[in-house]
């Protein structure tokens, strides 16, 4: 009796492995092809941009200049963020990030990655650093953004992307917010009896990769955060090596309120515009 428990418990276990490497993409990525609207509707101009990031792919992107910049043309006495959202939606579900970035005087380029809104492809960890990769390209190459102006934020997963284009690449600072420190870590959260490193196709290991980041560092996260502990964006901040500095924000981890609070402003604004790093660590 002891033999066959064991057996189905060990064939119980192997089922459910197998199950977790065949379900991981489903389990990460959430893209959603619908856009629901654009930046238009709230008054701004924007460039539709579509990269080419191999022979027969294409992502989409939505370059917003600042108020006093022009569709099609690049303001270039403004700072310009390269943002990356997280694993659901599409960039159509993120205009509060555009209205609050261009609010502050500052151009916007928001990436889709392959298989999400009008990008082509499927998603995976490499595409999505190639993806970011590319859309880094096109606003050095093609918009000639001088890299000292451009700000890489990045959020809930996107911060993995956005650390790993952080080490590629030279930039004005790095913003992570909401983010985890390895997909082994959360998987270790979620499965807490289970090897979940043995089985990950997917590592996005931020925890190690942020130690090569110098560029000054504005690490945003709620200890209410349903989602991705408070403590996982502390152990990011700890291992930035740069002017550094973790600021509290309030709300479950898909929460939005505190965009509209000042304080989170003015420490979007301080690292975005004003580049005062006095009194960080």
């Amino acid at each position: 009796m002891l033999l066959i428990i064991g057996s189905v418990a060990v064939g119980a276990f192997v089922a459910f492995g197998l199950y977790l490497y065949l379900s991981q993409d489903r389990m990460v990525f959430f893209p959603s092809r619908e856009m629901e609207t654009t930046p238009a509707e709230i008054g701004l101009v924007f460039d539709d941009v579509f990269i080419e990031v191999t022979d027969s792919v294409q992502v989409h992107a939505w370059y917003v200049p600042a108020p006093d910049g022009n569709s099609g043309s690049n303001n270039s006495h403004a700072p310009t963020v390269l943002f990356f959202h997280g694993n659901g939606g599409n960039i159509s579900h993120r205009l509060p990030t555009v209205d609050l970035v261009v609010g502050l005087g500052a151009n916007i380029m928001l990436v889709d990655y392959r298989g999400y809104g009008r990008s082509g492809g499927v998603p995976s960890e490499q595409n999505m650093y190639a993806d970011a990769l590319a859309c880094y390209r096109w606003l050095t190459d093609t918009k000639e953004t001088p890299s000292e102006q451009i700000m890489i934020f990045g959020r809930s997963l996107g911060g993995a992307v956005a650390i790993q284009l952080a080490t590629q690449v030279e930039c004005a600072g790095l913003i992570v917010e909401s983010s985890f420190t390895s997909a082994k870590a959360m998987g270790n959260l979620m499965f807490p009896y289970f090897p979940v490193g043995l089985l990950l196709k997917h590592k996005f290991a931020s925890i190690d990769k942020i130690k090569s980041v110098n560029c000054p560092l504005l690490v945003t996260h709620s200890k209410e955060d349903d989602m991705i502990p408070f403590q996982m964006g502390l152990a990011l901040y700890e291992k930035g090596m740069g002017p550094k500095r973790v600021v509290e924000i309030e709300g479950l981890h898909n929460d939005r309120h505190y965009m509209q609070a000042e304080s989170y402003r003015e420490c979007i604004e301080n690292i975005l515009i004003n580049r005062q790093f006095d009194n960080w660590d």
